[in-house]
């Protein structure tokens, strides 16, 4: 595999990563201030927030700059993470 290629996938997938990364942070705050779980705004940014993800990952895949599973186990892994916000948010309720 080429040098070009192999940079522009390590990139492609940092680039990905920062995205859910940005998603959490997001979602973060949303609960720490603004919304609770419950609230129509919080699941419609959430959905928002995640389907743009996917379709990135999914032109990554397209591109062959990732694989499906790099970019099903970058959505697996934010979901993961996003549950276990929730779950503490509903804990300190």
């Amino acid at each position: 595999m080429p040098e070009v290629t192999v940079n522009h996938r390590d990139k492609a997938h940092a680039l990905l990563k920062a995205d859910a990364e940005k998603i959490l942070r997001l979602i973060e705050v949303q609960i720490e201030n603004l919304t609770m779980p419950q609230c129509p705004v919080y699941e419609d940014v959430l959905d928002t927030q995640m389907f743009g993800l996917s379709r990135e990952i999914d032109f990554a895949v397209r591109l062959s700059l990732i694989t499906e599973e790099e970019g099903k186990e970058l959505l697996e892994n934010l979901e993961k993470k996003l549950n276990i916000l929730h779950e503490a948010s509903q804990k300190n309720a």
